[in-house]
């Protein structure tokens, strides 16, 4: 029987009303299979871990990160997939540490959660966990058919570390601006395989080491040399930043001598675009030209939870500058495209 581990770690997925004030609480979902009856007509074996206690998303960070890559890699031999229920808010930044942190993952984990509790009527909830259930479960020749870290919301899946939280307000939360949905469900399930992970040939390796001692600089017209410097100058060992367009910046003289200067300084600066979709092309315009020959890394169309959680990660391995640098530039799990 196929074997499936359900990680809950909070969220409103888990949510119902208290009958004795009206409030919601979580409920058990160690008698999940009473709570969400359809769960029956599956012929998988479930079996629930459940935090304690329970944790909104916004309180996510590396160290429970490091939990739950621990979760999946110990159990990782008794079970053909892993469904984690989280909170919608960071499931994205959660999604992309994963994926770096679970190395040559050949089974899938597919993250969701609902924008609804699973009490009320017209719940999200149960069709997103029963379908990513199925998704988990699926297989092709005795293997996974998605062997990557997923987030699977109102129908459709994503690549985990290609995913943003768009609208906090309807059933469709989540896009993948820059790369494909990886399937769909309507009426029938369709599989777009051609856009996943191919299946890996070396054992799963845990990395679980994240260095989060990082700043961003989001760039404004007008901003001023102190909010410039007070991310340039401080005591990070990376910077995101977050430029126009294809990644250009402000030519000013100022601007460009104290991103120069946090390179000197050993800094790693990647260039993200505040655009949602498209790519950076340094030195495509005289803006981003002088980026480029100081050393900053094209983060290309990297969303901004995939780069704050890969600089995390590559820190964390503690490797020469050198080689970090080629890591930032390199696509490790399927979370950038070069052109």
């Amino acid at each position: 029987m196929t074997k499936i581990l359900i990680i809950y770690t909070g969220g409103t997925i888990g949510m119902v009303n208290d009958p004795n004030n009206g409030m919601l609480i979580p409920f058990n979902f160690e008698q999940i299979k009473e709570n969400v009856p359809e769960l029956s007509r599956l012929d998988y074996e479930l079996d629930v871990h459940s935090f304690n206690p329970v944790l909104d998303s916004s309180n996510m960070d590396p160290e429970i990160w490091k939990t739950l890559a621990e979760l999946i890699y110990n159990r990782y031999d008794f079970y053909d997939g892993f469904v984690i229920l989280h909170g919608s808010d960071t499931m994205a930044f959660t999604a992309s540490a994963l994926s770096f942190m679970l190395e040559d993952l050949g089974k899938a984990v597919i993250l969701t959660g609902s924008q609804l509790p699973i009490g009320e009527i017209r719940t999200d909830a149960k069709e997103n966990l029963i379908t990513a259930l199925e998704i988990a479960a699926t297989k092709e020749n005795g293997k996974s058919l998605f062997p990557e870290v997923c987030i699977y919301f109102d129908s459709q899946l994503f690549r985990g570390n290609r995913s943003i939280k768009y609208n906090s307000e309807k059933f469709e939360a989540f896009r993948s601006p820059n790369y494909p949905v990886l399937a769909e469900a309507g009426v029938h399930m369709q599989f777009n395989t051609n856009y996943v992970m191919k299946a890996p040939k070396d054992k799963l390796t845990l990395h679980t080491k994240f260095n989060s001692n990082i700043g961003v600089l989001k760039l404004y017209p007008g901003i001023t040399p102190q909010a410039v410097t007070a991310i340039t100058d401080s005591k990070v060992d990376a910077i995101i930043l977050e430029a126009f367009g294809s990644g250009n910046t402000t030519t000013a003289q100022w601007f460009l001598d104290a991103l120069r200067q946090a390179i000197l300084s050993g800094k790693i600066i990647i260039d993200i675009s505040q655009c949602k979709k498209g790519s950076v092309h340094l030195g495509r315009y005289e803006t981003s030209r002088e980026l480029l020959k100081m050393g900053i890394i094209s983060g290309y169309d990297l969303t901004f939870e995939s780069a704050v959680t890969k600089l995390m990660f590559v820190l964390g391995l503690g490797l020469p500058l050198e080689q970090s640098r080629k890591l930032m530039d390199e696509s490790l799990r399927g979370e950038l495209t070069k052109d």
